[in-house]
């Protein structure tokens, strides 16, 4: 795997610009690894929870992880807010970056990840293939 770190400016939607790295740089298929920073707010969707909850900060990203691919994210967040509240699920668009989110990616070398609808979890779940 090849490692490639990413700096989100403020203003920045978080899950929007990591949803269009892996394009940007010739593949459709990427891991978040780590992430940190600070956003304006986020937007988490809780476990098991049809809709997400919008949540006010200032607010300093304790870490994020996941998975990219053309056929959808999957995003975990977990973020502390000024009083060291921590609150996590899965990250949703509408969760702006405040000063700076720092990324690291890796790049799946050969194959792709893609989702298919799996009948024991009733979810898309993530499907390797590997490269023909």
């Amino acid at each position: 795997m090849s490692f490639l770190p990413i700096r989100l400016f403020p203003g920045t939607d978080l899950r929007r610009a990591l949803e269009a790295l892996p394009a940007s740089h010739g593949t459709d298929s990427a891991f978040v690894v780590a992430g940190i920073g600070s956003l304006v707010r986020v937007s988490i969707r809780y476990a098991d929870a049809p809709d997400a909850v919008t949540i006010a900060g200032p607010l300093e990203i304790v870490s994020l992880s996941g998975s990219l691919s053309a056929a959808g994210a999957h995003l975990h967040v977990s973020v502390s807010d000024a009083a060291g509240r921590v609150f996590g699920g899965h990250l949703d668009q509408g969760s702006t970056v405040r000063t700076t989110a720092e990324i690291l990616l890796a790049w799946l070398p050969r194959g792709t990840l893609t989702r298919e609808h799996d009948a024991a979890t009733g979810f898309n779940e993530l499907v390797v293939r590997p490269a023909g």
